[in-house]
């Protein structure tokens, strides 16, 4: 007995055109096209998770540097003398502390570099 599938398939169908709703044109309408688009967009995301972390380190050593100048020193010198110090604070943490606590900020600068 031949077996068509219409519940399986109607199922597996509305839940790739949910995820490819908002697409343009027959991206989003279109069952072919919005398998397509999908597995598209599951790549690009794969791909810019890694990206985003990369981003998120570089935009935490700007404001490292930023406020490392404000307190007379640099990026670099300040990373050197906190890894002498054998100071466990990561780049995250530094960031976060430059753009919301500057005092504390400077207190960690001068008690790395004084």
């Amino acid at each position: 007995m031949r077996v068509k599938g219409g519940f399986t398939n109607r199922r597996r169908h509305k839940k790739v055109l949910k995820r490819a709703s908002g697409y343009r044109n027959a991206g989003g309408r279109c069952y072919t096209h919005a398998v397509e688009m999908n597995d598209r967009g599951m790549v690009f995301a794969y791909r810019d998770r890694k990206v985003h972390k990369r981003e998120m380190r570089s935009l935490w050593t700007v404001r490292i540097n930023a406020a490392a100048r404000m307190n007379g020193t640099t990026y670099s010198r300040l990373m050197g003398a906190l890894a002498k110090s054998k100071i466990a604070l990561d780049r995250k943490a530094l960031a976060e502390l430059a753009l919301n606590d500057a005092a504390a900020f400077s207190q960690i600068v001068k008690q790395v570099l004084g």
